[in-house]
């Protein structure tokens, strides 16, 4: 599987982006990563760190620049770019454009395109409202072809009982049962 391409593309949800940025750098190690980063996660400096910063340590740990714009998404289809393409974290957000057809970011462009190919996507979900407003959105994928999804379940219950999270070091696993054509299970957890 050394051959394997991955796209790993970055949205918003700013708390998670160091635990996925671990994770993506395991991959490294086997795989051939292309980054993709949101607009929102390529500008947007938060209490937890700089934009500037993250896309740096995403690209080096790649290896290669990041894919940050639809117009240099757009390629990935037609080229056939990618295996497989992780979103991780895939915001509530991008959940709803993804469900909705919307491309209007380099991720849902890159979904959009890659998923022409009749490859995989995983998604490894953070999200605030994913069991209220982001529900729906998160149903459509789930009954979707083409989709995966890295095991999630409520982060905090008692604080946030509307949000999920994924288990960002299953994402892996969820990678190789993707590119096999299965969902990796159980795909809810108790606890995440």
């Amino acid at each position: 599987m050394n051959n394997v391409r991955i796209g790993f593309a970055f949205c918003g949800s700013f708390c998670t982006h160091q635990k996925v940025l671990r994770e993506m750098e395991k991959l490294c190690e086997r795989y051939t990563i292309i980054p993709i980063l949101s607009e929102s996660a390529a500008a947007t400096d938060t209490r937890f760190g700089r934009a500037e910063d993250f896309a740096a340590a995403v690209e080096a740990a790649a290896g290669r620049p990041a894919i940050r714009t639809v117009e240099e998404a757009e390629p990935i289809g037609p080229k056939a770019l990618l295996d497989v393409l992780v979103i991780a974290p895939c915001t509530g957000n991008t959940l709803g454009k993804l469900a909705g057809g919307i491309t209007d970011t380099a991720v849902t462009m890159a979904a959009k395109a890659h998923l022409r190919n009749g490859r995989p996507v995983v998604v490894a979900v953070a999200s605030n409202d994913g069991l209220s407003g982001s529900a729906a959105n998160l149903g459509t994928l789930l009954n979707r072809r083409g989709y995966y999804f890295v095991p999630f379940g409520q982060d905090d219950p008692v604080r946030k009982p509307c949000s999920l999270m994924a288990d960002f070091t299953r994402i892996g696993e969820t990678v190789e049962e993707a590119l096999a054509g299965r969902q990796l299970q159980p795909v809810l957890l108790r606890q995440a």
